[in-house]
């Protein structure tokens, strides 16, 4: 099994979840998070006064797949989250050693 954090613009969000909902991923945790990367932040204006943010908007995902899914997984996130410009964000697979349903007890990819 795999884990999958995905880093995305906010405004893909329901793109991506519908997407990935076409492929047969049941579920995922989503988080409001804030980060920068290569983007370095942004330059705002607030009642005339301008200031720099360090700190940009981001959406974090998190799956649990199947080694098989995985990669249609990443490919699909990829594809959808896209932009083709900076701060597009960035998608992390880690190995997932074991999950278990807490209502059934199933484990592993039964559980998913």
């Amino acid at each position: 099994m795999k884990f999958i954090i995905a880093i995305i613009k906010p405004f893909k969000l329901d793109e991506v979840r519908e997407a990935l909902s076409a492929i047969g991923i049941a579920g995922m945790t989503v988080s409001e998070v804030k980060g920068f990367g290569r983007q370095k932040g942004q330059t705002e204006i607030y009642r005339g006064a301008e200031y720099s943010t360090n700190m940009l908007p981001k959406v974090k995902i998190e799956i649990a797949a199947s080694d098989a899914l995985a990669p249609q997984v990443v490919e699909t996130i990829q594809q959808t989250a896209s932009t083709d410009s900076i701060g597009d964000g960035k998608i992390f697979v880690l190995d997932l050693a074991s999950t278990t349903r807490i209502r059934t007890g199933e484990s592993g990819d039964n559980a998913l």
